[in-house]
């Protein structure tokens, strides 16, 4: 079985998580800009960490047979140092034109101060003024209700296209909303402040899976990207066929990221004889 790797942060990386993603049947993983366990504090330190993740990492993961894919944002937890944040931005449409960026993200909210909520907006109208995905971040736990309200009304009074825009970090108490207004929703695989495979399954078995992604991570806390294999085993476990899992695992993925004409990965079909 083909699959999807569409969330891999990827701050403790080794070649053996590439070699074992690959054996494990990933074909593509798609990183996004993500905080480095500190906040940076010059534009240029940016800079260079897009052109790691959309010029370097990719020949590494190419070394597996994995195609890799980036976006580039400021993180929310960055967000407070506006002068920083106005300056990444203004690098970012360098790093849209690269062969293997997708577009912006991950953009939203950490804790839900203004000056986040301005760096979200000024992140999604760069993305729709370049015509690029957007991938937004929700809050943790106790959090994530209210921060995902606010990333609906913001976006809400924006012109933007729901097609486009990933919600993520969805869980039980916010899937519906995200669903409800059109967007795509991401559920993360993270052992303590997002969501587990079991619970994923839950999700997937109770919501249309037609704007649902499953995705993973690797990075400075409690994480593992293998948690987005046993989301599928425990999917089959339960009885969903192989074309079921293709569909969630694999095609969505590929109907979301294939709105950005770099991503040519197809959506597949399993032929039982």
């Amino acid at each position: 079985m083909q699959i999807i790797q569409p969330h891999y942060h990827a701050i403790a990386r080794t070649a053996q998580d590439y070699e074992r993603m690959a054996m494990s049947g990933v074909v593509a993983v798609c990183e996004p800009a993500f905080w480095a366990g500190f906040d940076r504090r010059y534009p240029e330190t940016f800079i260079d960490y897009f052109a790691q993740i959309s010029e370097f990492e990719p020949t590494r993961a190419a070394e597996f047979g994995i195609r890799h894919y980036c976006w580039v944002a400021v993180n929310p937890k960055e967000a407070e140092n506006t002068e920083l944040t106005q300056e990444v931005l203004r690098h970012m449409p360098e790093f849209l034109k690269k062969p293997t960026c997708l577009g912006v993200g991950e953009t939203g909210l950490h804790k839900s101060t203004q000056n986040e909520i301005d760096s979200l907006q000024a992140h999604v109208e760069i993305a729709m003024k370049h015509d690029q995905l957007v991938l937004i971040h929700t809050p943790h736990l106790s959090d994530k209700a209210h921060g995902t309200k606010t990333v609906l009304e913001v976006l809400a009074g924006m012109d933007v296209n729901p097609d486009k825009i990933w919600i993520d970090h969805v869980e039980e108490q916010t899937i519906e909303s995200v669903l409800d207004a059109g967007y795509w929703a991401g559920m993360t695989l993270y052992p303590v402040t997002k969501c587990s495979p079991r619970r994923s399954v839950d999700i997937l078995e109770k919501y249309s899976t037609e704007r649902l992604l499953v995705n993973s991570s690797a990075d400075w806390g409690p994480s593992d990207p293998f948690t987005l294999q046993e989301s599928i085993v425990e999917f089959r476990r339960r009885g969903h066929s192989l074309q079921e899992a293709v569909e969630i695992y694999h095609n969505n993925p590929c109907r979301f990221l294939g709105q950005n004409p770099k991503w040519d990965i197809k959506p597949i079909t399993i032929r039982e004889e």
